[in-house]
């Protein structure tokens, strides 16, 4: 297998029949799914599309997103997937960057996806139910796979652009090909799994853990638009879901429901966590209300995304990322590149079949992230006796308090303890004498009460002086990226907060 349109081919060629992908009513078995994209990678050789060219993907979690998705690889195609949220100078910068001739975009959409595709003078088709099966029925079919080459690039995943301008990991079918079959293995999905797909497609951990990684098993995903965690119970009892995927968030929100007692969540067999670090409280708290095992795992757009994971068959230590999967190495290194000693804090670099090509068309980007084969993260960690990894924090988000280092994951870990806390992000904020001061915005649990005062006192009983935050602050929400991951960047204090001692 060359070509990561042939995860959809085998699983169609040997379970025709059998549900691939669904969205409430609307259902592709794999013989659908297969010849929807046929007349896809048609409709892009009719275009002039050759091999190679970059084609925009603009879709929410719908079967389209599959449609398209393997229509374009199945052509010889590179898949861009973008947000659905972007503006219109976003949508510009993301064609005009990779270069692609053609956005697919969602018809609710319309406005900055014809808008950007303009700036960028590229086509824009939109995908609209009914409309687009209809051009599809027009279009002729392509029975083959384009040949493709491991080494060749399949998608350009753009970076959030947390630093700066967003950079697009290559990612080769060898990449993908090769993080699909370790996550399949290790979340034990075969031909009869229900995966529910609350995660965007569009964003690496979605695509290759639930995405591609149900297709390859000839299992079922069953959509979810945007996340809810309402209707995330309904489907999990509607559909017998057997593996959830999801960000620390969703996990915390489903534990808070209040109707979660009411629904049968009993097929729920293993559910896999990843994008930020989950809260030990939370996973416990999770594990004992819906009775199922949670693997917490790690990587990153440019590792396909998958590095390392807490394996079923081992010992899971909550708060731990585990250890790298086959084939990946992974090491914690100072700012020198030499390995620190076991369990002192260093950067996580990683090695292996999962690393990125490199960012596209920006060498000097990828000659100072991947430097003598390892790539480094940027995320600060530590490694235990037993060689399983443990993230403290971003290298970005560490707070620098009168010369200590404060690792905001820390001080949220025992917030997430209090049992009026639904979510928590610590940050620093300037101050004139200690250069940062540790702060909290703080989200409570529906009906909780608690003030300011208590939080302090009750993080300060637990950690040293220098760590507990000064300033603390409520919100109805924290800002989340569109995975459900807290964005720190765009937490900020309000003026009005006093320090607490």
């Amino acid at each position: 297998m060359t070509n990561l349109a042939e995860l959809l081919t085998d699983s169609a060629a040997a379970a025709p029949s059998r549900a691939a992908v669904r969205l409430d009513d609307v259902e592709l078995s794999y013989a659908e799914l297969d010849e929807a994209t046929a007349r896809v990678a048609g409709l892009l050789e009719a275009k002039g599309m050759r091999p190679g060219d970059r084609v925009g993907v603009m879709l929410p979690n719908v079967p389209h997103f599959a449609v398209v998705y393997y229509g374009i690889l199945r052509a010889g195609g590179v898949v861009v997937p973008m947000n659905v949220l972007l503006k219109e100078r976003e949508v510009a910068f993301y064609l005009s960057d990779s270069g692609a001739r053609l956005l697919f975009a969602w018809h609710q959409f319309a406005d900055a996806a014809h808008g950007g595709s303009d700036q960028a003078h590229a086509d824009c088709l939109l995908v609209e139910p009914g409309d687009f099966e209809a051009l599809l029925g027009r279009s002729e079919r392509v029975d083959g796979v384009v040949e493709r080459s491991v080494g060749d690039t399949a998608v350009i995943l753009y970076t959030s652009g947390t630093t700066g301008t967003p950079k697009g990991a290559e990612l080769t079918h060898d990449n993908l090909r090769r993080n699909v079959e370790i996550a399949a293995g290790l979340f034990g999905i075969d031909r009869g799994t229900v995966t529910l797909g609350a995660l965007p497609l569009f964003h690496s951990f979605g695509q290759t853990c639930g995405l591609n990684t149900t297709i390859r098993a000839g299992g079922c995903l069953t959509l979810i638009p945007r996340f809810d965690a309402g209707r995330a119970l309904e489907i999990i009892q509607r559909d017998r879901v057997a593996v959830f995927e999801g960000v620390p968030t969703m996990y915390a929100a489903l534990l808070s429901h209040p109707r979660r007692a009411d629904v049968d969540t009993s097929t729920l067999r293993v559910c896999v966590s990843g994008g930020a670090a989950l809260p030990v409280e939370v996973m416990r708290n999770f594990e004992r209300a819906f009775g199922c095992s949670i693997l917490e795992g790690y990587g990153l757009s440019e590792t396909s995304p998958v590095a390392s994971f807490n394996h079923p068959d081992r010992e899971r230590k909550p708060g731990s990322i585990g250890t790298p999967v086959d084939g990946v190495e992974m090491k914690v290194v100072d700012e020198h590149g030499r390995a620190v000693p076991l369990g002192e804090v260093g950067e996580i670099a990683i090695r292996g079949h999962n690393v990125m090509k490199g960012y596209w068309r920006r060498p000097e980007a990828t000659a100072e992230t991947i430097r003598g084969g390892w790539f480094h993260t940027g995320d600060l960690g530590r490694i235990d006796e037993d060689g399983y990894f443990f993230i403290v924090d971003r290298k970005k988000d560490m707070v620098i308090r009168g010369g200590y280092n404060v690792y905001p994951r820390e001080i949220e870990e025992v917030l997430y303890e209090h049992p009026a806390v639904r979510e928590a992000a610590v940050i620093g904020v300037p101050h004139p004498e200690l250069g940062e001061e540790v702060a909290a915005a703080v989200a409570l649990v529906a009906g909780a009460e608690v003030d300011e005062r208590e939080l302090v006192q009750f993080v300060k009983t637990q950690l040293a002086a220098y760590k507990y935050p000064r300033l603390v602050w409520f919100v109805d929400e924290l800002p989340k990226g569109p995975t459900g991951k807290i964005l720190k960047r765009e937490v900020r204090a309000p003026d009005n907060v006093a320090a607490a001692s």
